[in-house]
């Protein structure tokens, strides 16, 4: 596997224009001139890659997709690619440098994996070709307009957000499922004996997602954040344990729950209900 550490290399490889920048490159795919079939390949810096019309030669029988994907540092292009020159697009490269210095001004989904694309239909197209348009203009200017160039950027990727909740608005039965597989998996996880406490990475990993799009779809259709959505539920499972096992102490609910101190379950439970877990079953108790 070929791993890429700058812009020029990487761009040498596939054949389009050497960057202007160290931190950003803003250009326009050319597949006639470029390489079209590659074996997988690793970046060390993150990737918006824009194509309009792309057909994929290792999937035959689909229809040529109007897409936008994504790579960030460590993910591999796990099949590599192999694609028909008749598709155009866009790219955008960002050193990590500028996502450090800038985070502020860059979403999750800068972190999503290939098979999370945001598909794009004409108008959507004809928006980001516009904001390229006028990001190129600036990044082939001179080095004092970066602030502006930068600017666009954020447009751009602002756009790319407002396009995902219309993916996710479009075709919510998909999504739904994943949020319903969200959940059970919760269940399941408490199912069998545990050392630890779930984590958002621990479900995405299950469902084949990366933690940042799970967490986004499950924000989009439960208005609550992945982390939340397991809190929640440990703290659903406690007051299960505390109501039901009364011959349970607070230490045994919390190593049951997965929590490693029995005093951070306690902290824990008192945020979220109001009340410790001997509290809460005191006046549980009380109703009886």
């Amino acid at each position: 596997m070929k791993i890429f550490k700058d812009f020029k290399t990487y761009n040498n490889y596939i054949g389009v224009e050497p960057p202007l920048d160290e931190d950003i490159d803003v250009g326009y795919y050319d597949p006639p001139a470029m390489l079209l079939k590659s074996d997988p390949v690793m970046v060390d810096f993150y990737r918006i890659s824009f194509k309009i019309n792309l057909k994929n030669k290792l999937k035959p029988n689909a229809e040529p997709i109007t897409a936008v994907f994504f790579n960030s540092p460590d993910m591999v292009v796990s099949e590599g690619w192999d694609v028909e020159p008749t598709y155009t697009g866009m790219y955008l490269q960002l050193s990590k440098k500028v996502i450090n210095e800038n985070r502020f001004l860059f979403k999750t989904y800068l972190d999503y994996g290939q098979h999370e694309a945001l598909y794009l239909n004409d108008e959507e197209v004809d928006e980001i070709r516009a904001v390229f348009k006028l990001m190129q203009k600036y990044y082939e200017s001179e080095k004092i307009h970066f602030s502006i160039l930068l600017s666009y950027v954020n447009v751009l990727i602002s756009l790319v957000e407002a396009f995902y909740k219309r993916q996710f608005s479009t075709d919510p039965k998909q999504y739904n499922i994943i949020v319903s597989d969200f959940q059970q998996s919760l269940v399941d996880y408490y199912t069998q004996p545990v050392n630890m406490l779930p984590t958002v990475q621990y479900f995405a990993d299950k469902l084949g997602l990366t933690a940042n799009y799970l967490g986004d779809i499950l924000k989009h259709f439960t208005h609550k954040s992945a982390l939340e959505n397991i809190h929640e539920y440990i703290i659903k499972r406690a007051k299960e344990l505390l109501n039901q096992n009364p011959e349970m102490n607070t230490a045994e609910i919390a190593y049951e729950l997965g929590f490693e101190y029995p005093n951070y379950f306690s902290k824990f439970f008192k945020k979220w209900v109001g009340l410790s877990p001997k509290e809460y079953r005191l006046k549980h108790s009380a109703k009886f």
